[in-house]
């Protein structure tokens, strides 16, 4: 359980403000498939599907950018997590009451358990503690001008924890070293990986493994909601006279395959972030953290040198995967 932002979340979330930011977060959730079934109506007979994509992509930003707009004219905004959960919910609603009678037993049993380890997984999130540390090392996050004794340190622990020897200090010492502060969290996180709103939570350290599990559940569902969706939308939407029910099933059939589209890339992303052991933040702002930095020197004394990226906590594939799914934080 977080502390730090347990406590942030009772000072600055009280009961009103978040049922209303739920409010928001259910009405944005209708409103984008009433602009997703629109695309489908005047759309769906005569246009390709990527066109459809295109048009719904463009869609939800429109629906995304009112969203601003109404935080901004009433001061109310969405909540990302509920905005999720809305979806999920809106969807299996819609399968429960529409799709499920042409739909297989197997599927239907599928389908209803990856739902509910969806809306399991994303409560484990949301109340899980990426590894916020309260006394953060004094060389934690730091900016370029780090010591050439540091990047030693680093170095000499790194050699202890690939020999074996004083495995346990040796790695608490690496994992000290990575040590990131979160903005949006205002808290220093061991392992810090990025943040995510539509989870509600940093990832780092001691979650990691459950954001991935949450992340491959949602591409593994959105695919079999594709799937149990298939047979019902082929065998009604060429008629010209389509009811709202079979727009709509279209028009989530689109969302699941926009969902698809993005979260296949980043889950992609983050298996090579495992597998050559580095995080999302020391990837993008590596001139920030001296142990990335390969300063070459041209000539001794001229003062021409070059920073190179370097990623001093590859250890080899097999070591990376290992060392992530044996991690304890």
């Amino acid at each position: 359980m977080l502390q730090l932002q347990n406590q942030r979340r009772r000072e600055n979330l009280a009961w009103p403000s978040l049922i209303a930011r739920c409010f928001v977060s259910c009405n944005m959730v209708l409103l984008t498939y009433f602009a997703l079934s629109l695309v489908t109506r005047f759309f769906s007979n005569s246009s390709s599907l990527l066109l459809q994509l295109s048009l719904s992509a463009l869609v939800l930003l429109l629906v995304m950018g009112l969203g601003g707009w109404f935080r901004r004219l009433l001061g109310i905004h969405a909540s990302a997590p509920a905005f999720v959960f809305f979806n999920i919910l809106f969807i299996w609603c819609f399968y429960v009451f529409i799709i499920r009678k042409g739909v297989s037993l197997f599927m239907d049993i599928l389908f209803n358990g990856e739902v509910a380890m969806l809306i399991f997984g994303l409560c484990s999130m949301l109340k899980s503690d990426p590894g916020v540390v309260r006394h953060v090392p004094s060389f934690s996050d730091k900016p370029t001008e780090g010591s050439v004794d540091e990047l030693n340190n680093l170095d000499e622990d790194l050699e202890l924890l690939a020999s074996g020897l004083s495995h346990e200090s040796a790695e608490d010492s690496i994992l000290e070293r990575r040590v990131r502060y979160c903005r949006n969290c205002t808290a220093y996180i061991k392992g810090f990986d990025h943040h995510c709103p539509a989870f509600g939570n940093c990832i780092g350290q001691k979650n990691y493994l459950v954001f991935m599990a949450l992340l491959l559940g949602f591409i593994v569902t959105e695919a079999s909601f594709l799937a149990c969706s298939s047979d019902y939308t082929i065998s009604r939407i060429h008629s010209s006279e389509a009811s709202l029910s079979e727009r709509l099933a279209v028009s989530l059939r689109i969302f699941a395959i926009l969902q698809l589209v993005w979260k296949v890339p980043f889950l992609t992303w983050h298996a090579y972030c495992i597998c050559f052991n580095i995080r999302t933040d020391e990837w993008i702002n590596w001139n920030k953290y001296p142990e990335f930095q390969l300063i070459i020197q041209h000539q001794p004394g001229n003062g021409c040198t070059e920073v190179w990226f370097t990623n001093p906590y590859d250890k080899g594939i097999l070591h990376n995967v290992k060392e992530f799914l044996s991690s304890k934080g």
